[in-house]
């Protein structure tokens, strides 16, 4: 009878196995949510920065939490599908500083100290994260691949922008931070000019991007705002940063599904 049951929990566990290590069904898929990785490594610092400042924060908390559990989940599914040894190799490295990361994010309440190293090993994981999602665009060689990635890489800097908003009304922005703020703002205006222009268009995903632009012109304007006392600058730029990102996702997986 122990042999039969334990014969039966081996077989259920196999299929556990088979299935974590089949949530990438293909390239485009990997390219999306190893793009996604970015986006979490800047999402988890904002909603850190958010909670430091008191800034909605049962909000920000189940951001917070939501992004490591996901950021946990997509580095298991990423290290299973690399299809080469190189990319392996860049996700056991994202693996090490990420666990540095997640020390730093959930080791204590957020303080100023600590939160000058999220802002700093959060540009680690980033770029680690930013590796792997090139290394796989190249590894697919299509057009698809490529749109992907860009359009992947609008949600990473929505959350990046925010990042370096919050980081600076705390008071713990170093002295890249202003440059990185303002270049991640360019960087957003030229992909989504890209992206508008991108031949592979469908009607769905020009109206996607139609939405995104809306959604851009009232995030833009709340990063021009100057942080107060009452921090309803922080709010705003807070909840824009995730319609902005919600947006964003969709556009992104409709590019996921465009023929290779």
């Amino acid at each position: 009878m122990k042999t039969a049951l334990s014969a039966v929990l081996l077989f259920f566990l196999a299929l556990t196995v088979t299935e974590a290590s089949a949530q990438i069904s293909d390239i485009n898929a990997a390219i999306n949510k190893a793009g996604r990785q970015r986006m979490l490594s800047q999402r988890m610092a904002k909603a850190y920065f958010q909670i430091g400042q008191k800034i909605d924060v049962d909000r920000s908390r189940k951001v917070l939490d939501s992004s490591i559990s996901t950021f946990d989940r997509q580095l298991v599914e990423l290290k299973a599908y690399a299809p080469s040894p190189d990319i392996k190799d860049v996700y056991l490295a994202l693996e090490k500083s990420w666990l540095a990361y997640k020390d730093v994010l959930v080791g204590a309440v957020p303080s100023p100290e600590n939160g000058r190293k999220v802002l700093l090993i959060s540009e680690e994981v980033l770029a680690l994260a930013q590796q792997g999602t090139v290394l796989l665009e190249k590894k697919s060689g299509t057009a698809t691949g490529h749109l992907v990635n860009i359009s992947g890489r609008q949600r990473m800097l929505s959350q990046r922008m925010a990042k370096f908003y919050q980081a600076a009304s705390w008071g713990i922005a170093d002295e890249r931070s202003a440059g990185n703020l303002d270049r991640a703002r360019k960087d957003f205006s030229d992909a989504l000019q890209e992206l508008s222009s991108a031949r592979s268009n469908t009607s769905q995903i020009t109206d996607g991007l139609f939405l995104v632009k809306q959604q851009w012109m009232f995030f833009e304007n709340a990063l021009g705002q100057k942080s107060g006392a009452d921090k309803r600058p922080q709010l705003v730029v807070a909840t824009t940063s995730e319609r902005i990102l919600e947006e964003m996702e969709g556009v992104v997986d409709l590019y996921e599904k465009l023929p290779k």
